[in-house]
């Protein structure tokens, strides 16, 4: 019984030594560090290393024909969606790609994905585990539209190819505008000064409380590494596309059905306001309303199409500005349509069709 006693004894005293050591490591840490710290080790599962593997052919031999070979074509970062195995990473970290590998932290395997679709316009894609593994951590996502400038941010992806490396700062600015890889702006960017560097592309710029704000995409710099001006697609946008994708394997835009003339040509013909319809689609909404392209008399004589200035009160002078004015509408919605022929102003409302 004694012994017992003694054994129990000691037994409490090495926990109270145990948890008299770890009180004292945590009164090492401020709270800022402790945040920091909580925020890696309840994200750091959901965020992987993808890469992108092109195959190209060889040159066929005078004897036999050598096979075709596979090179690196892309390298970023990427999170996990759900735990049907959706991966989220930016379109350029796999446009140059045929296959796709996808490694997790503290595992050594590597797993394949297939391609389920992309939306360049918002440098977005979304890949799918073939055989994920049976442990799966989804990112906890937030949302973009509140947040303010001076907030807290943590990137976590892999540049340089160092694995699962995490970087601090803060929300510089809100509503940027930047152009994208897809040839139109990006609205909403986040800028942020966490560190973002070649690798950390697609990956989750994350708040204090471990939630998805945004996905790092591309850096403000001369020299190709991080200047502390970094942009990530906003959280509101990705929960508004990767849905969309993994439903149909693409988004669904509506359009006008209109053609438009390129910005050089329209300077030339004196336009500075407002953009050329080049050409209808019959079956589309602006050819039902009566708009009209470009067209010629029986002379030769080549005349202007109409000219659209304005999308439900929005000027537009650019693919641009017409991609962004229908951007939160859906197929089968009306707008208001104002135009001018013959230097009279008009108005029209048309249905929305898919492009």
């Amino acid at each position: 019984m004694n012994i017992k006693i003694i054994i129990l004894a000691n037994l409490l005293v090495s926990f109270q030594a145990y948890a008299n050591l770890f009180n004292s490591d945590q009164k090492m840490f401020t709270e800022n560090e402790k945040n920091s710290v909580s925020v890696f080790e309840n994200t750091v599962n959901s965020v992987v290393n993808v890469s992108s593997i092109s195959t190209r052919s060889q040159r066929s031999s005078f004897f036999f024909d050598l096979p075709d070979s596979e090179v690196p074509a892309g390298a970023g970062s990427g999170f996990i969606w759900n735990k049907e195995g959706y991966i989220v990473t930016n379109f350029h970290v796999i446009q140059s790609g045929q296959k796709f590998q996808i490694s997790f932290h503290n595992d050594k395997k590597v797993y394949s994905a297939k391609l389920i679709g992309v939306e360049p316009k918002k440098d977005i894609a979304v890949l799918k585990l073939i055989k994920p593994p049976e442990e799966l951590s989804p990112i906890q996502v937030g949302r973009s539209k509140d947040l303010r400038v001076g907030q807290k941010t943590l990137a976590i992806g892999n540049p340089f190819g160092l694995d699962h490396t995490m970087t601090t700062g803060i929300v510089s600015a809100v509503g940027r505008k930047v152009k994208g890889i897809g040839g139109v702006k990006i609205h909403d960017m986040i800028q942020t000064d966490a560190a973002i560097n070649p690798g950390n592309s697609g990956g989750p710029l994350i708040n204090s409380r471990g939630e998805l704000i945004g996905m790092n995409t591309q850096i403000l710099s001369g020299s190709g590494t991080s200047s502390g001006v970094g942009f990530a697609v906003p959280v509101d946008t990705v929960k508004r596309i990767v849905p969309e994708i993994m439903k149909h394997g693409k988004v669904i835009r509506p359009g006008l059905g209109i053609g438009i003339l390129p910005e050089h040509i329209k300077n030339r013909f004196g336009v500075e306001k407002g953009i050329v319809i080049s050409h209808v689609d019959p079956k589309g909404g602006a050819a039902k309303a009566g708009l009209q392209g470009v067209g010629q008399d029986k002379w030769g004589n080549i005349y202007l199409g109409d000219i659209i200035i304005k999308i439900d009160g929005n000027p537009v002078d650019s693919f641009d500005d017409i991609y962004h004015a229908l951007d939160k509408y859906k197929v089968g919605d009306s707008v208001n349509v104002e135009y001018i022929r013959d230097e009279e102003k008009e108005n029209v409302k048309l249905k929305l069709m898919e492009l």
